[in-house]
């Protein structure tokens, strides 16, 4: 007699204690609908759910400081870890890895958190989390075939930016690269390319620093580094 298929409940458990292995932690389903547009898993067999994969605080760096990608020093090593770590979970489990890096197509992860975990816009134009602030990041995500049961909407999030006195975020950037019209990408390049930036350069952006929700998420000094120069090497190539 064949055995009968999970219930869709322990199916999601099971799903949630597979990315927590990997470091990863789960960041929210959301039910797909058809204006998603999400290939299909198969013939018959269209996206029904997805799961979001990402970074809380410190949670991952651990596991991707020690891993090939980080130490073979080729490019792109955080996305080429995310790629493989959430791709051997889509095998792994039978679902499909979608990711916010590598399109097209370009996925709307930033449209995806707010149906997934109800997050807002700080006044950086960054999604702030109610418990981990700007201390957090988007790496993937899984979509299932499978039945996994009814998806709750989240509850709504009040925004902690409502709270906060003084903006300090906007007014701590030296340069001001952050306005009410968005963000200046060759204005903050600039200034981490000046000596004035060794700052900036070696302990992140002075903005995001600035946020006090979340402060004690902070990411270890190893990862800010290591992410400030992800992001002058990306925004370079951006701007030219």
């Amino acid at each position: 007699m064949p055995p009968h298929p999970p219930r869709p409940e322990d199916r999601r458990t099971s799903i949630e204690t597979a990315i927590a292995a990997t470091g990863l932690a789960v960041r929210g389903w959301m039910t797909v609908s058809v204006d998603d547009r999400l290939p299909p898993l198969g013939p018959g067999r269209p996206a029904r759910a997805l799961a979001r994969a990402g970074r809380l605080g410190r949670r991952g760096w651990p596991e991707f400081a020690a891993s090939p990608e980080y130490r073979d020093r080729l490019p792109d090593p955080l996305d080429r870890w995310s790629s493989r770590v959430i791709g051997d979970l889509a095998t792994t489990l039978g679902g499909l890895a979608l990711f916010p890096f590598g399109g097209p197509p370009w996925w709307p992860f930033q449209a995806w958190a707010s149906r997934a975990e109800g997050l807002v816009r700080s006044p950086l134009g960054l999604l702030i989390h109610p418990e981990f602030g700007l201390w957090h990041a988007f790496r993937g995500a899984l979509a299932f075939a499978d039945d996994l049961g009814p998806i709750e909407p989240p509850p709504p999030v009040a925004s902690p930016c409502e709270s906060c006195t003084g903006e300090p975020c906007l007014a701590t950037c030296p340069v001001d690269a952050f306005s009410s019209v968005g963000y200046d990408t060759a204005r903050c390049l600039a200034h981490l390319e000046s000596p004035l930036g060794a700052l900036c350069r070696t302990d992140g952006c002075r903005a995001r620093d600035a946020c006090p929700v979340g402060r004690g998420k902070r990411y270890g000094d190893d990862e800010i580094r290591f992410l400030m120069r992800a992001f002058r090497a990306a925004r370079s190539k951006d701007v030219r």
